[in-house]
Order: structure tokens, then C-alpha cells, then sequence
């Protein structure tokens, strides 16, 4: 009797941790469930808004029709909209790829003073309100128009560059978490081997950290296309944003429309961030 007691009371012992192990993985996944369920939930009441067929959404709908997707296309202040945020998302995340890559890579292998003020000043447009930065933005391009005389606000230019600043610290980061995971000696290799400098960069440096390149500019590319608050105060007279127009319908108008563009913006990036993946493993990175 003694001995079976004293076999039992190890098998008891050992089923202790692992019950606790297993509650706190349940625990832990139902925690991860719910966050994605919170984040989720407005993706797909927006994307259930955008097919009601009646103009004033309630609940629940009288129907389903894909008459706003067609309202979508025949808005010129929507498609003009569109259009001017894929050019100014293309040359933002272009001018900030050329700026980025160069600063991840004095960051990341040199070592000088103030180097963590650089790192610091790269990040510095995630840290700042994009209402403030705006606002900073638009009294240095007078200022600069006073000083130089040259076209900056109200241009496209003017709205190219300010965007280029949202795109630098998450192409700046993005590269920088690709070359920490890079061995230097792979660069020196080839170096030894006869390459130039320049040779072993686009040859060995890039192809190695070209995910968090992709990575950096798809990520640059969606902030600059949906930015809002700062587009309002840099935007020219008669032209607008994406973001802009949506807030200029919304002031007139409540219908499934604004859905209907919502849903059209996420399977546009959903698309590219899915085929960028496939082809580039940005997960690797990111």
C-alpha cells in the first residue's frame, strides 16, 4: 500500500506543471483571439456596410447590392483622390527608400558620436502627432517660400516631400532589423575576393536585406497613401487626397459609399502585402 502511494504521488506531482502549462496556453491563445477579434471587427462591419442596398445603413439591412462600388468609380473627387495618393505614395516612398538605406546602414555598422541621436531623429515621425507635424511642416514650407522664393506650399512637390518623412523610419527600421540579422564577414568575403566597394553592395548588401527594403517601402507606401491629418494642411487648392476626399463626402453625405472605398483600399493593399510576401518573404522581417 506504502509503495503504491509513493508511485502515485510523482504522477500527481508531474501532472501539476503541465495542467498549468496547458490553462495558461489556453489562456495566452484565447488572449490572442480576442485582441484579433478587437482589431478585426471594424474590418468586417465596414466590409458588411459597403454591400447594403439601402442609402441610410441600419440594421439589420433590407438587402444586399453592389451599386456603391459603381458610385466609387463614377465620383471624380474619389478617383482624382486615388490618383494623386499613388503618385505622391510612389515618389514619398522612392525619396524615402534613397534616404533610409543609406542612414540603416551608417546606423547599423558604424560606430560614431551621436549615433543614437541619428537612430533617435530616423524614428522621431512615428513619435510626433501627425496634427503637429503638419502644422510644423506647413510654417517651414512659407518660411522656405519667404526665404527662397521657391513654389513649396500647396504643390505637389511640397506634398511629395513631407510624406517622404513618414516613409523614412519605416524603411529605416525595417532595413535596420535586416542587416542586424546580416553577417558583416559575408560583405568582407567579397571584398577580399577583388569586388569594389560598389559591386559588393548591389551584389552581396542588397539582395540580403532587399526584404526589409520591400518590406520598408510597402509600409512607407500605405502610411504616405493614408495619411490624413498632415495631407490637410499641405494639400493645394482644388486638389485632394484619398483620405481628404472621403472627409469631404462624409460631411454631405452618410451612405455606403465611404464603405464601399474602405473596402476597395484594404483588398488593394491586402493584394499587395500577400503577393509581396510570396515573392520577397517580407514576413522574414517584419
Amino acid at each position: 500500500m506504502v509503495s503504491a502511494v509513493a508511485q502515485a504521488r510523482p504522477a500527481e506531482i508531474a501532472s501539476g506543471p503541465h495542467r498549468r502549462v496547458r490553462i495558461g496556453r489556453w489562456a495566452l491563445n484565447g488572449a490572442a483571439a480576442l485582441a484579433l477579434g478587437f482589431i478585426l471587427l471594424p474590418l468586417a462591419l465596414v466590409t458588411w456596410l459597403a454591400f447594403f442596398r439601402q442609402e441610410i445603413p441600419s440594421f439589420p439591412p433590407e438587402g444586399y447590392s453592389l451599386q456603391w462600388f459603381g458610385a466609387v468609380f463614377n465620383n471624380k473627387s474619389f478617383v482624382g483622390g486615388f490618383l494623386l495618393s499613388v503618385q505622391v505614395a510612389i515618389a514619398a516612398t522612392l525619396i524615402g527608400l534613397a534616404l533610409a538605406v543609406p542612414a540603416s546602414l551608417a546606423v547599423t555598422r558604424r560606430r560614431f558620436r551621436g549615433r543614437g541621436l541619428v537612430n533617435a531623429l530616423l524614428l522621431m515621425p512615428l513619435i510626433v502627432p501627425g496634427v503637429v507635424l503638419g502644422t510644423a511642416i506647413y510654417v517651414f514650407q512659407i518660411e522656405a517660400e519667404i526665404a527662397t522664393g521657391l513654389p513649396l506650399l500647396g504643390t505637389t512637390a511640397g506634398l511629395i516631400a513631407a510624406h517622404a518623412l513618414i516613409v523614412i523610419p519605416w524603411a529605416a527600421r525595417l532595413v535596420s532589423a535586416s542587416l542586424a540579422g546580416f553577417d558583416p564577414s559575408i560583405e568582407e568575403a567579397a571584398k577580399n575576393l577583388g569586388a569594389p566597394p560598389w559591386t559588393t553592395f548591389r551584389r552581396v548588401t542588397i539582395p540580403a536585406i532587399w526584404p526589409g527594403i520591400v518590406a520598408g517601402a510597402l509600409f512607407g507606401f500605405v502610411m504616405s497613401f493614408g495619411n490624413l491629418e498632415m495631407s490637410l494642411f499641405l494639400v493645394g487648392a482644388g486638389r485632394t487626397t484619398l483620405p481628404i476626399a472621403i472627409l469631404q463626402y462624409l460631411e454631405w453625405k452618410i451612405d455606403p459609399t465611404v464603405a464601399a472605398v474602405s473596402v476597395l483600399q484594404i483588398a488593394l493593399i491586402g493584394v499587395a502585402m500577400v503577393a509581396t510576401d510570396r515573392y520577397v518573404k517580407i514576413s522574414q522581417v517584419v
